[in-house]
């Protein structure tokens, strides 16, 4: 006869049994821990995390050879299922091994990742031009020749995906990390790893000569508000289209109710082609990153808002910036910098019969908070490349995708050297005014630069003076009279009435290939665009009033 004792052992040990058979079944890292990958190397420490069995002890190890560093220990997070662990701070080089070893019960099981490196990792996002791949930019081949050469330089690629919730991780991912090759960097047209994103990476790996991750999560034609938070783009009142009713746009039709449209009759402008839903892409491709550590990020992005929401981006980017960085520092257990570089190209040009028309321009204004430079008091460690000169009108992606990303990369990579690296006496970008004076008598208008200048071009369409006569006034193309090292002067006797405001390179199309009016003479660096009012002292940039001048 069998005990009532035995029997009760005998269902315990099955229990045991059971349980720890399923345990493991669900034990992996999170997406994006995989071979090859690079970790950010100190001061800050790596997080290594993943999904287990709740309650399950999880012992990460961190491995080199026969050497074995500190193992660190956590349990598995009954609500998430999920595991984290900070690694101690480590100095850039490798390759390592990174051990995780669950233990549930009686029950172990052991995931193990190899070849990793420890240097700077850096988020590449934005739209189309960041998406652009290796393959369709100029000197493909020359490029795609030399990537093997690269193998400290590694790349990871994020799918296109939406959602309408915060993702915990990635639901799908284009390209594992990889050393660089000639087919994972010239995969097809938009599709694997961003251009600007490997030569960024490229460019920084000659200066430092250390490790450098690189993660890709693009998605061509889509808007900021995708990008963006639910709660960043809230700060900024930006009208959901879903619940809410909206101010119309340019290309609206809707004409019955004045200024607002009711509810269904919003359509989207021609220049958002991917996902405009508010925070669809924050949600999927962004969010599930969070716990990632990082050196900085860069971003490629603004055509799309040219007809969408416009006038907002220069609350929607500063609030976007603000929100990753928040994001990324809670989520990495405080490992990312609160305040970590960011660095974005200013939108570059493209041909379009309507020369009048200032969407761009006033993008590419809003994309600096409507200061004209950063990093500035609404955008602090922040970074910019100027593209304006880099047009392309006969790409075979359309005149708004310009090939030369290799100049784009350069000048990124040299605001990176200055704002994130600390190099000094590096000029990082172009010259601007800090002094604006009108010289009444002589009618002409004296403009001083915090930098020395290279006048390429002396025209009379690169400058702009605001004249007003009676109530109105008008817009006026100026020619440079005269330049020196940082003093250029614009001749203004075409005003026969009060200048009030100066504007420089405020077209959609500023300038041919590498052509622009002024540079920075040490390494062609092209003064930004910008509009100021006429003072006798350092002036503030402001923005333009398009709407109330000819």
């Amino acid at each position: 006869m069998v005990s009532l004792g035995s029997v009760f052992g005998l269902l315990l040990l099955l229990i045991i049994v059971r349980a720890s058979r399923s345990a493991g079944i669900d034990f992996r890292f999170g997406s994006y821990i995989d071979n090859y990958m690079v970790l950010q190397k100190e001061p800050s420490g790596a997080v290594i995390w993943g999904f287990g069995t709740p309650g399950a002890t999880v012992t990460v190890t961190l491995c080199q050879g026969q050497n074995t560093f500190k193992k660190k220990v956590t349990t598995v997070k009954a609500h998430s299922n999920t595991w984290v662990v900070v690694l101690d701070p480590m100095k850039p080089g490798g390759p390592y091994e990174v051990m995780a070893k669950q233990t549930f019960g009686i029950t172990n099981v052991t995931l193990r990742i190899h070849d990793i490196l420890f240097g700077d990792v850096w988020l590449c996002s934005g739209q189309s031009n960041m998406k652009m791949t290796v393959l369709q930019i100029f000197n493909a081949s020359k490029e795609l020749a030399v990537a093997a050469a690269y193998q400290s330089v590694r790349i990871f690629s994020a799918s296109l995906v939406q959602a309408e919730e915060e993702l915990e991780d990635l639901d799908k991912v284009d390209l594992s990390w990889s050393r660089p090759t000639a087919g994972n960097l010239g995969n097809g047209n938009y599709t694997y790893m961003s251009a600007v994103c490997w030569l960024f990476g490229r460019y920084l790996y000659d200066n430092l000569q250390y490790p450098i991750g690189l993660v890709s999560s693009s998605w061509g034609g889509t808007p900021i508000e995708a990008w963006s938070s639910k709660r960043a783009l809230k700060s900024c009142g930006v009208p959901n289209t879903s619940n809410e009713r909206i101010l119309q746009t340019t290309r609206s039709e809707c004409k019955s109710e004045g200024s607002l449209c009711p509810l269904g009759s919003f359509t989207l402008p021609p220049s958002v082609t991917g996902p405009a839903t508010h925070s669809v892409l924050w949600n999927a491709m962004i969010h599930p990153l969070q716990k990632m550590t990082l050196k900085g990020v860069i971003w490629y992005q603004g055509e799309s808002n040219e007809d969408l929401n416009r006038d907002l981006y220069s609350c929607m980017f500063p609030a976007l910036i603000d929100d990753w960085r928040q994001t990324f520092h809670d989520g990495s257990q405080k490992q990312t910098e609160r305040f970590f570089p960011f660095g974005f190209v200013q939108l570059s040009s493209y041909a379009e019969t309507n020369t009048s028309d200032y969407r761009f321009p006033e993008i590419r204004w809003h994309q600096t908070a409507d200061f004209g430079f950063v990093p500035n008091l609404k955008m602090p460690n922040t970074f910019m490349a100027v593209a304006m000169d880099l047009c392309d009108l006969n790409s075979p992606f359309g005149s708004i995708h310009p090939r030369d990303k290799q100049t784009v990369a350069y000048r990124l990579h040299l605001g990176a050297r200055a704002l994130a690296y600390g190099e000094k006496n590096l000029a990082f970008q172009g010259p601007l005014p800090k002094k604006i004076e009108l010289l009444a008598h002589s009618r002409l208008l004296s403009l001083t630069y915090d930098q020395k200048i290279q006048v390429h071009r002396q025209d009379n369409k690169s400058f702009e003076i605001s004249c007003c006569s009676d109530r109105l006034c008008k817009w006026l193309p100026v020619s440079v009279n005269s330049f020196s090292t940082k003093t250029l002067i614009l001749g203004i006797s075409a005003c026969r009435g009060t200048v009030v405001d100066v504007r420089y390179a405020w077209t959609t199309w500023p300038c041919d290939y590498k052509q622009c009016a002024v540079y920075h003479p040490s390494n062609t660096l092209p003064a930004p665009p910008f509009t100021a009012p006429i003072t006798y002292q350092a002036p503030r940039f402001r923005a333009s009033d398009s709407s109330t001048q000819e």
